[in-house]
């Protein structure tokens, strides 16, 4: 199958199963791609790598294209702006750093003493590393709770379902936060927070809205951000040199391990537990062997584990939506 090919079928693909439900714009937009021999010419020139439909989507987005273009102004848009399309595709990449994942990692984080010292591996702009100063709803079955920081409710609310038993949860004392990425976004920078934004799809405004608010929280108090390989277990090792040895350092990798070949991940992890880090991950059940019991994959239908130390904790949703308790 030559690349034109590949990629009206990769977008139809998309078109049919991811963007149902989550996006209009985009599904009708994939659509187009899979049956414009000349809009799919254009994006085959981009690097395989870079070529992801939401990717392509939010950059045709940043250059210009209405939000909710039709598709046929979005193919006229993509034909005349090709070159700018396929140049910037190739040095962006997809950076999801979605807040509400932060109602996934909280039981986890509630389990750790502080002060704890946060570093994610993958940080993107960084808004995983404030569950300290979000808010969180839980309902569950018969009862909610409800989790705010000591100052008083924050801007950022998170809401997700939980199933299960309603173990202790509690607010994590973050006293450092830092974070590695090949791209970090400064959330004080107008130009990386439009493009944090812009990966938001059209049709999720209050998802946008919860970025922007958490993008703020975090450039009101930025955290340490360095540009590296994030699976890299040096690029860990320097950066866990500079946390307070006050604080129980905690290395997150909620979203990272999946770029990662897998011997990588293996090697990451192992660099992870050498640190005598706490370790707490959300994946998906055979993406690794880091687990401290077999993680059956049938267990887990459309979900991730929730772990800490490679003990599994719960089954939740990728970004956060829901958790459901099995420790």
């Amino acid at each position: 199958m030559d690349e034109v090919a590949q990629v009206a079928e990769r977008f139809a693909r998309f078109a049919a199963e991811e963007a149902p439900g989550r996006s209009r714009v985009y599904g009708d937009w994939a659509a187009r791609v899979a049956e414009d021999g000349t809009v799919a010419a254009v994006l085959a020139r981009i690097p395989a790598a870079h070529r992801q439909p939401p990717l392509v989507f939010a950059v045709t987005r940043l250059l210009g294209a209405a939000d909710d273009a039709d598709a046929a102004d979005w193919a006229r848009f993509v034909r005349e702006r090709a070159d700018d399309i396929v140049a910037e595709c190739g040095v962006r990449g997809l950076q999801t750093n979605e807040p509400l994942r932060c109602a996934a990692l909280l039981p986890a984080l509630s389990l750790v003493p502080g002060p704890i010292a946060l570093l994610e591996l993958g940080a993107s702009g960084g808004l995983c590393l404030y569950p300290d100063r979000y808010s969180y709803r839980y309902a569950a079955t018969g009862r909610h709770v409800h989790l705010d920081p000591v100052d008083g409710a924050s801007g950022v609310v998170l809401t997700s379902t939980w199933d299960g038993p309603l173990p202790e949860l509690r607010l994590p004392e973050v006293v450092w936060r830092a974070g590695v990425d090949l791209q970090p976004r400064d959330p004080r920078d107008p130009r990386d927070r439009a493009w944090l934004e812009m990966l938001v799809w059209p049709g999720e405004e209050g998802r946008r809205e919860r970025i922007a608010r958490a993008l703020d929280i975090a450039a009101a108090d930025p955290p340490l951000l360095i540009a590296g390989d994030a699976g890299d277990p040096e690029a860990l090792r320097a950066l866990a040199a500079d946390a307070p040895s006050e604080a129980t350092l905690v290395v997150s990798t909620p979203g990272v391990l999946p770029y990662l070949p897998r011997a990588r991940r293996e090697a990451l992890i192992d660099a992870i537990r050498a640190l005598g880090a706490r370790w707490i991950t959300l994946d998906a059940p055979g993406l690794h062997s880091g687990w401290t019991e077999p993680v059956g994959e049938a267990e887990w239908p459309g979900g991730f584990a929730l772990a800490l130390d490679g003990r599994v904790l719960a089954a939740a949703d990728p970004l956060g939506a829901c958790v459901r308790w099995r420790a």
